[in-house]
């Protein structure tokens, strides 16, 4: 599928000024991306990206950001029928021990899915959030490629505030 249109993320302050690097992510590898490949964690809603970034603990200082995205491949890994043509299921995503998979094989199952996905030419996988309190409505977009077309994100800041 190919996706158009907004995507949010809520930020650490302290990398408010590198919104589109996918550094973070790369440095301690994700859900949906093994170490050292860069990613970005966006949402399709506002309150998605404040559930997101701050699943532990109370709200904390937040910069959001908001993306004019055109995305041309992404599977869509909402679709349960989709998923099992991958060999997954949705609870395959869900599934909390990810971190311990990364941990004691090098690599967890989602992650080595993202691998797949990438060396197939997608540029991004829709997910549903799995942060506390997200409701059925709540999905997110993980890129792995956003630079040009066909996979072009540009940060919305006709003001430059991040720049100042």
């Amino acid at each position: 599928m190919r996706y158009r249109g907004k995507l949010y993320r809520a930020l650490n302050p302290v990398h408010a000024r590198e919104p589109l690097s996918g550094q973070g992510a790369a440095l301690y590898g994700g859900r949906f991306n093994p170490k050292g490949v860069p990613a970005l964690y966006t949402s399709l809603s506002i309150l998605t990206a404040i559930r997101e970034a701050n699943q532990v603990g109370d709200l904390q200082p937040t910069t959001l950001v908001c993306y004019d995205a055109d995305i041309a491949a992404v599977l869509d890994g909402c679709d349960p029928q989709v998923l099992h043509s991958v060999g997954m299921t949705p609870a395959d995503l869900a599934d909390s021990t990810w971190r311990d998979q990364m941990r004691n094989k090098g690599e967890a199952r989602t992650q080595a899915l993202a691998r797949r996905l990438m060396s197939e030419g997608y540029h991004g996988l829709r997910v549903p959030s799995f942060a506390r309190g997200a409701r059925p409505e709540d999905v997110n977009l993980v890129l792995w490629a956003w630079g040009a077309a066909p996979h072009q994100l540009i940060l919305v800041d006709d003001e430059g505030r991040l720049t100042r």
